[in-house]
């Protein structure tokens, strides 16, 4: 593998409810704090298999901005693009689980460290080294993050990078002029589009997939990847077209599974796989992730998801 897989947005805790059903509005049991963050449980397990793997953050001068920059250093994520701010906490997220398995969040984002994140100079020295560039969703949380964001592509893409977008988006942040604007700027780059589900239909006019799908690739992206959660997901680009179930898993937490399925997929795409073998990685990390409560504490290694999918094929 050669160059360093990139990605930036924030790095937070995540304190789970203990219970199905169990609300935040009286006292209750709660499981953390874990490390984690979209971008930054993506790039631990791209780091886990192998990548040279880099992060562009900012957390606090806390406990919990060190227990998260700890774990991914133990990891292997390069973190020296990490600032850390004495005059900010670190992000946070509270997460209760529905009786159906649905979560709601309670989020400190944009007051939080997370929302400081910047392109300074030793973002664009890493920046320089990027040959895949990774972009969540999740961290389009503020019109100033969305124009660093744009900086990073850029230079990225300037350096020859791969990008690649898991979209991770609310329809009804669409819904505001520089949101849709800063999205399309970005579809605008990006290589390997990575939705979930309906997501895809989000930045197209299309009312069909197959329509977003011709819409998407008639702009220059080159592999459109859907996740499917349990059924699956689907592969389409001009010369391929092909889906794959999903691996049976008994579901502990879905945080971090779309996380570590797109670390796998570019992580394995860097080292020369076919297309149909970087998915099959890809849906074993998703499938690990939801096995362990964290969105982090599911990551595997590639012995380990060559354990889980010869174990799989034998049932």
């Amino acid at each position: 593998m050669t160059g360093m897989i990139l990605t930036m947005g924030e790095i937070l805790v995540d304190i789970l409810a203990e219970d199905r059903g169990q609300g935040f509005h009286e006292p209750g049991r709660l499981l953390g704090p874990f490390p984690g963050g979209a971008p930054a449980t993506f790039i631990a397990q791209a780091a886990r298999l192998g990548a040279d793997a880099g992060i562009i953050s900012c957390v606090g001068d806390d406990d919990f901005g060190w227990l998260c920059i700890d774990r991914l250093k133990r990891e292997g994520v390069d973190v020296s693009a990490v600032r850390v701010d004495p005059d900010q906490v670190t992000a946070s997220a509270f997460v209760r689980y529905r009786e159906d398995g649905d979560r709601d969040f309670v989020f400190n984002l944009k007051r939080s460290a997370a929302g400081q994140i910047c392109i300074d100079a030793v973002a664009r020295g890493m920046l320089a080294q990027c040959a895949h560039f990774h972009i969540m969703g999740t961290s389009l949380f503020s019109f100033h993050i969305i124009d660093e964001m744009k900086k990073a592509i850029e230079l990225a893409k300037a350096n020859g990078a791969v990008i690649s977008f898991d979209p991770n988006i609310r329809k009804e942040m669409l819904m505001i002029p520089e949101m849709r604007a800063g999205l399309e700027f970005m579809l605008g780059y990006t290589d390997i589009f990575m939705p979930s589900g309906g997501e895809i239909l989000l930045p197209t006019e299309a009312k069909s997939e197959r329509a977003a799908i011709e819409e998407l690739l008639d702009i220059g992206i080159r592999m459109i990847v859907i996740k499917r959660s349990r059924k699956g997901v689907s592969f389409r680009s001009r010369t391929e077209s092909f889906d794959l179930p999903a691996f049976p898993i008994e579901e502990a937490d879905p945080t971090g599974a779309g996380d570590c399925f797109g670390a796998a997929f570019v992580t394995c795409l860097l080292n020369g796989m076919p297309t149909r073998e970087a998915l099959t990685y890809a849906n074993a990390a998703g499938a690990q992730a939801v096995s362990r409560k964290g969105g982090m504490e599911g990551i595997a290694d590639f012995a380990g998801l060559d354990r889980f999918i010869a174990a799989a094929s034998t049932k």
